[in-house]
């Protein structure tokens, strides 16, 4: 029992750096042995966290999507429903992936372009942790909508498919290019769309794109 909280924390030392190589090199990069010299440890003891290469994706997965929550939804929800969440939700987006709190940037944009098309239980739980983001998005914007905040017309659906455009799209510039004006590309662009579908734009955090 006294050793629990020890392994928990080596464990959890393993799927952080799992997660950091993911985020890189894919889920397919990684590898128990590659792991194991990483960290220093040994591969026998690292093989008895997991047991197979598909399991260890699977946790990293899980770990990757704490880390998600923990510097971008959580933040955002702390603010109150209403457009301010919407932009808070973006904002942070863009900041998590800016920081490089993955050194390739967003995780689960590395991962699900590696596996959108391969069918198994890492897809599911990637392509499951990509509709929760999608319907957290759609919700915040329904959200702001019932509240007068985003003209009755607004379509919740149509403008989070936008929103998440913008910010993949800079995440995707950005690395590619090495271009940091990619965020800023893209926070002007998540503010033009949001005051176009406001009922108050003035009410929007940030400078008017325009001036």
């Amino acid at each position: 029992m006294a050793g629990r909280p020890r392994d928990e924390r080596t464990r959890n030392r393993i799927l952080r750096r799992a997660a950091d190589i993911a985020s890189a090199e894919g889920l397919e990069g990684l590898s128990i042995g590659r792991l194991a010299a990483d960290l220093g440890v040994s591969k026998s003891g690292l093989f008895g966290y997991f047991g197979s290469k598909e399991e260890l994706q699977l946790a990293t997965v899980r770990v990757a999507a704490e880390v998600y929550l923990q510097e971008v939804v959580r933040p955002a929800l702390a603010a109150p429903p209403g457009l301010g969440r919407v932009w808070r939700l973006c904002d942070g987006w863009l900041d998590y992936s800016e920081r490089r709190v993955f050194p390739g940037g967003c995780f689960f944009f590395a991962v699900t372009a590696e596996f959108d098309a391969r069918p198994g239980r890492v897809r599911d739980a990637v392509a499951a942790a990509g509709l929760e983001w999608n319907r957290l998005v759609t919700r915040t914007v329904d959200d702001a909508r019932r509240l007068g905040e985003l003209t009755e017309d607004t379509e919740p659906g149509q403008l989070a498919f936008e929103l998440t455009a913008f910010l993949e799209t800079a995440n995707a510039v950005s690395l590619l290019h090495d271009d940091p004006a990619a965020y800023r590309r893209a926070r002007t662009a998540v503010r033009t769309r949001l005051r176009a579908a406001a009922t108050d734009p003035a009410a929007l955090p940030g400078p008017d794109p325009a001036a």
